[in-house]
């Protein structure tokens, strides 16, 4: 137990250099590149007297280190600062106005992925040397190498325009909204019993969903495939088999082993996913993080830009470490 505990908070101290890196990358980043973020928002016409004046309410006449000094002191506060446009907002509200629409989004590809992989892993492994293995094989390549915005504009054309019998865009249809307790639709409508919701919002996941699945769902396949091959050849497998031990006995123990290294996988594709449903909301005009960081990276906001990219990171940081001790609690080995 000891060992354990020593082990969570080395990796809980290791996130806290990462995170001050990346933000400290994105900050200088932001800043060298061309382009000045209070002209950008009220236009090139305004006389320079009022720029400079915008330009001292929102900091940016500071010298630069001083500008890095009081945000890294406000973020170890909590403090994220405040939008520079439409009213101002705190950029930490902002970012939970949307961050749970790209979660919902994140949860359902997930499952969809690890869905699709592990079967059709399974059952290339259990198939080993057949056609049926090489199909799995082609699709886990072919899976993992398409592009997701192309893909999801083949899904939409497909269900949404040919066969018109899904939505290619938007999270719910209009006034059919749940009333909001987490902010995450299908839980929410769920909660308050309100099946019409609860449909509608299914429905609105499933392309978007659909497409972060599949095409994260490769590795998954590859994985387990190759794991599984490996565990069936062990000699305990063998053992079990001259003794006689019903197959799915040994499917069981199989699969607890060769999921080790799989778990591991959840967590990066967890991480994965986060940074691809911004190219899948972008494509399916999902009101999530994805929109909301390009929205504001076209208006130069470097208080939103930074807020969500820190937001993420540690979101991700967070994932990691409890894989990790998923992980060390599997197999203890992992831990000294």
């Amino acid at each position: 137990m000891a060992s354990l505990k020593a082990y969570i908070a080395t990796r809980a101290l290791l996130v806290i250099p990462t995170v001050i890196i990346l933000l400290t990358l994105v900050f200088f980043i932001l800043r060298i590149l061309p382009g000045d973020p209070i002209a950008s928002m009220v236009g090139q016409k305004v006389p320079p007297e009022v720029l400079e004046k915008l330009r001292e309410e929102a900091g940016l006449n500071k010298p630069l280190i001083v500008q890095y000094v009081d945000y890294i002191f406000n973020i170890i506060h909590g403090d994220f600062g405040r939008s520079m446009i439409w009213g101002k907002r705190p950029v930490l509200s902002e970012i939970m106005d949307r961050f749970p629409a790209t979660l919902e989004l994140t949860i359902f590809g997930f499952i969809i992925s690890v869905i699709l992989g592990v079967i059709t892993g399974s059952v290339a492994a259990f198939r080993r040397g057949s056609k049926l293995d090489a199909s799995m094989r082609v699709y886990s390549i072919l899976a993992y190498s398409l592009f997701i915005p192309w893909f999801g504009m083949v899904l939409q054309m497909i269900f949404g325009v040919y066969f018109d019998i899904l939505p290619i865009g938007g999270r719910i249809s209009p006034g059919m909204e749940p009333e909001r307790i987490t902010s995450l639709y299908v839980l929410d409508s769920i909660i308050t019993l309100n099946f019409k919701a609860l449909s509608a919002s299914l429905i609105h996941l499933f392309l978007p969903s659909l497409t972060l699945g599949i095409v994260l769902s490769g590795a998954y396949t590859r994985l387990v495939r190759n794991n599984l091959i490996d565990v069936l050849s062990q000699d305990y497998i063998t053992a079990y088999r001259s003794r006689g031990v019903k197959n799915m006995k040994i499917v069981r123990h199989a699969m607890k082993n060769a999921f080790i290294p799989v778990i591991t996988l959840m967590g990066l594709q967890f991480a994965i996913l986060l940074a691809g449903a911004v190219l899948t909301e972008t494509t399916f005009s999902w009101p999530g993080m994805g929109t909301f960081l390009l929205e504001r990276i076209q208006y130069r906001d470097y208080n939103s830009v930074q807020g969500a990219i820190v937001f993420y990171a540690l979101f991700v940081a967070l994932i990691s470490l409890v894989v990790d001790v998923i992980y060390a609690l599997i197999d203890p080995r992992i831990r000294y």
